[in-house]
């Protein structure tokens, strides 16, 4: 096992001892998994939160979601030891689709398996376990980082105090998996996608640029973008195709092409209900940690309805908005607002203590 982090902001990476096996039944070579952390797990190992990120968001949740943590503020290093892990088949640290493959010395690309959601929470709750934290009294996510919160309530709803899920569901619907999918074939027909086997000196920017200017149509309302752009011109164009482009371009320069394919396609199989072996389904958790499921009110990609059908699944949810012109992205947006929800539900159901928390070893198990 590698060394784990000293409790600051630096990153650290955990490498588990023994392959991991995924859902499909592929197995991925003692894999590692990038982290962040800020102030210190309690001596009872029991102050830990758990934050999970959107599809091409990093560990660096400060950057992401800045105002959330620090003193005095709903996550406070003075009080919490918060932990933000970069998600499996991501390309900032944690194995992907860009890393080398132990088996062959080259970058998996085409080869990296297919993973789903419970995957991704299955190597975080290795770390878990291998930092010996016994009790995770928050995990908290917004979009596919709300989908993993909501697998952690189905995979270790024992060791947990409260769940926030932020603008996700309990299924993907058509209408997010056709968004994707549009997504995925813009990259695909870059010609420098080389069926995923591109090398990192020449990756499909273009595709992927193309990928991004879709998602943003998702992640933003029509509303908000006809005042802000309405039909304004700059340098001989419309100011909402230079921001797309821009958008495009950020993306492109900092994102792996591959790890968007496996991502988009994790999310595309991501059911609550769907059978796992020694998992509970949704329908029978009876004991779901408390959660807290916060909608936007303008969000188009998992719309209002989306967030009443999943709260109405968990047993004593509650349900709160994020009311903004801003879409999806709102989550990314309107912290004043989350840090109001995130204080208010912490109060009554974050920091309760758990008698039956448990840890496991430190290495992954096949």
């Amino acid at each position: 096992m590698t060394a784990l982090g000293s409790g600051s902001a630096n990153p650290g990476h955990f490498q588990c001892d023994t392959p991991l096996t995924l859902e499909s039944g592929e197995i991925l070579e003692y894999p590692t998994i990038a982290y962040r952390s800020w102030g210190t797990l309690s001596a009872e190992r029991d102050n830990a939160i758990l934050i999970c990120h959107a599809l091409t968001g990093s560990d660096d949740v400060d950057h992401w979601w800045p105002g959330l943590i620090g003193a005095g503020r709903a996550l406070d290093p003075a009080r919490d030891y918060i932990l933000c892990t970069n998600v499996l088949g991501s390309c900032y640290g944690t194995i992907g689709p860009a890393s080398i493959n132990p088996r062959t010395g080259r970058r998996y690309g085409s080869r990296f398996p297919a993973i789903t959601v419970g995957d991704m929470v299955e190597l975080e709750h290795h770390l878990v376990d291998a930092m010996g934290i016994k009790r995770l009294t928050l995990v908290i996510g917004g979009s596919l980082g709300g989908m993993q919160a909501l697998e952690w309530g189905v995979r270790a709803r024992h060791r947990i105090g409260a769940l926030m899920a932020i603008a996700t569901t309990d299924r993907q619907s058509a209408w997010a998996i056709a968004f994707s999918e549009a997504q995925r074939m813009a990259i695909l027909a870059d010609p420098r996608w080389q069926g995923g086997d591109f090398p990192p000196s020449d990756p499909p920017l273009e595709g992927l640029r193309a990928a991004r200017t879709i998602a943003m149509l998702s992640y933003r309302h029509w509303g908000e973008l006809s005042e802000r752009f309405g039909r304004r011109q700059r340098q001989g164009n419309f100011e909402i195709i230079n921001w797309l482009a821009h958008h495009g371009k950020s993306l492109a320069h900092r994102f792996d092409a591959g790890s968007y394919i496996t991502l988009t396609r994790a999310m595309d199989t991501h059911d609550l209900e769907r059978s796992r072996i020694r998992v509970p389904a949704l329908q029978n958790l009876a004991d779901f940690p408390p959660t807290l499921v916060i909608g936007i009110t303008s969000d188009l990609l998992y719309p209002p309805e989306e967030q009443i059908r999943l709260a109405s699944k968990i047993p004593g949810a509650e349900l709160a908005w994020l009311d903004s012109p801003h879409g999806h992205d709102a989550f990314l947006i309107e912290i004043d607002q989350l840090d109001v929800l995130l204080r208010t539900y912490r109060a009554k159901f974050g920091d309760r203590q758990l008698s039956s928390a448990t840890t496991g070893n430190a290495t992954c198990h096949p």
